[in-house]
């Protein structure tokens, strides 16, 4: 099974469309962000966040074993709480929220932390540089402790923080110090690359040696309509440090699905898709020429990309060192 756990969309796909980008990419179930940016979408204006949620609940209706929404939504805005409960209302099963303009400890967007935490909501927030060039300073990871103040929330933080991964390491790392296990862990990290390719391997090492692969999952960060070549080149980048990294079966199984089903809460038969029963990767690629001319010319043929079961990281033991 694989979860591509951070798609974006735009506001312009179909139903049809994410589905069929799906299938291409031979992902099992996506995890679809409600229109945020551009085209008719801001953060800055709640009412357009709502039609945003709105689209993404219709989009995602009619498969919920494949499409699950998370809506967006600014905890600035005073309607903010009422607009989430709204949108879990509407079949949205999470949230992702970008702090730029607002910092995470603040207390003025606690209310919107504080239904989140009622609901028991996963949650996605962007961590590290923001594209802006300006936002990234509300955005550092251990600005994001204050969701300790909300227990009951699941909550990821994108981009391992980068260029703080090490900080974002340190916030994950209390859940593991404290021996919570991985499936009731409040904080993970998802690995959609904030990270330049010069630092990817050293990041993704240090984050498995440290804190396990139960902390980390898959996302590709791509926007709808997208071909599935454009999300399996981003997928390849992974197979690619796998391989360099020689992880074993374990490893590999967690980083494309395990973590990100336990933070989705999704009931444990649904988590545990007998492989023989899905298609592989390869039997999943699709037969159009033009897309097998896409994946070839960007290098992304999945050759090679097997599971090793020779090596598995596996995170050091930690005991608590302060009180």
């Amino acid at each position: 099974m694989i979860i591509d756990a951070h798609l974006h969309c735009t506001g312009r796909e179909t139903t049809d469309d994410v589905l069929r980008t799906l299938d291409e990419a031979g992902i099992d179930v996506g995890v679809l962000l409600a229109p945020f940016l551009g085209d008719g979408y801001t953060l800055d204006d709640a009412a357009s966040l709502r039609r945003g949620n709105e689209h993404l609940a219709r989009l995602v209706r009619q498969h919920p074993d494949r499409l699950i929404g998370f809506a967006v939504v600014d905890p600035r805005h005073p309607d903010a709480p009422d607009d989430l409960r709204r949108a879990i209302d509407l079949g949205l099963r999470g949230s992702k929220m970008v702090p730029t303009g607002w910092y995470p400890y603040e207390e003025r967007v606690q209310p919107v932390f504080a239904v989140a935490n009622e609901l028991a909501l996963p949650l996605l927030f962007h961590s590290g540089i923001f594209i802006d060039g300006r936002s990234g300073r509300f955005c550092r990871p251990t600005y994001f402790e204050a969701l300790r103040d909300h227990p009951r929330t699941r909550v990821t933080l994108a981009h391992m923080g980068w260029p703080w991964t090490d900080e974002a390491l340190a916030v994950a790392l209390i859940d593991r110090i404290h021996g919570v296990p991985h499936e009731r862990a409040q904080f993970r990290l998802d690995i959609s690359f904030g990270p330049p390719p010069p630092y990817r391997r050293e990041v993704l090492a240090r984050m498995l040696d440290v804190l396990g692969a139960g902390s980390l999952q898959f996302g590709s960060d791509c926007f709808l309509p997208c071909s599935g070549a454009q999300v399996r080149e981003r997928m390849q980048w992974v197979f690619d440090l796998m391989d360099e990294l020689d992880l074993g079966a374990d490893t590999r199984e967690r980083l494309w699905s395990g973590t990100a089903a336990a933070w989705l809460g999704l009931p444990a038969a649904e988590r545990a898709v007998p492989r023989e029963s899905r298609p592989t990767l390869d039997e999943r690629a699709t037969p159009d020429a033009q897309l097998a001319a896409d994946c070839a010319g960007v290098g992304m043929g999945f050759a090679g990309a097997g599971v090793h079961e020779d090596r598995a990281f596996r995170p050091r033991p930690w005991r608590p060192i302060c009180c």
